[in-house]
């Protein structure tokens, strides 16, 4: 659970300057404990980087369910230990719902990205060809989750602040306090 533990060179792979940048500022209880900046990979999957980008700024407007498209308010639902925080149910908040800005789910893009150590962002869903607007942010390497999930982004900024998320958690993946998305947004060049 420790920053020190990542890797530089697993890091460069990910570093692109064309690449959006996106940032979640977390809140734990109700209070403010940091932010995360997490880089797109729309260079490997832009379809899946869109959405996530355009469910940062809101931009979307309105979803078929009748709420805005956008993470802001919306909370980590599940917290696993030495594994991950899943977020992105903008709809019910419990982990039964979410929309992508493309209709209610759509298409897994492709399995080029691996679930290689903490701060690995990679889509939620429920099989194949589910995804929707929930995602996870890993807190471990997480092999077995390659050609199920895709991955599309990395945690650049703020992994102490992910440790502190994860701290949250428990087996069930219940949280102790609240862990929300208080505000989020792109990160102009």
């Amino acid at each position: 659970m420790q920053a020190t533990r990542r890797s530089l060179a697993f890091f460069r792979q990910f570093s692109s300057a064309a690449n959006p940048k996106v940032f979640f500022d977390i809140g734990l209880g109700g209070k403010p404990v940091g932010r995360l900046v997490i880089e797109l990979r729309a260079d490997k999957v832009p379809k899946t980087a869109e959405n996530f980008r355009q469910l940062c700024t809101g931009e979307a407007g309105i979803g078929k369910s009748g709420k805005p498209l956008h993470y802001k308010g919306s909370k980590f639902h599940r917290i696993i230990p030495n594994f991950m925080c899943q977020g992105g149910d903008f709809t019910a908040g419990n982990g039964t719902g979410g929309e992508s800005i493309y209709g209610e789910k759509f298409a897994d893009e492709a399995f080029v990205l691996k679930h290689q150590g903490p701060g690995v962002l990679s889509m939620a869903n429920a099989g194949p060809n589910t995804n929707g607007s929930q995602f996870f942010l890993t807190t471990v390497d997480c092999p077995w989750l390659d050609k199920a999930h895709v991955v599309f982004g990395k945690v650049v900024e703020g992994l102490d602040v992910l440790d502190k998320m994860e701290l949250q958690g428990s087996p069930s993946g219940a949280t102790r306090v609240a862990v929300t998305i208080d505000d989020c947004g792109e990160i102009k060049a």
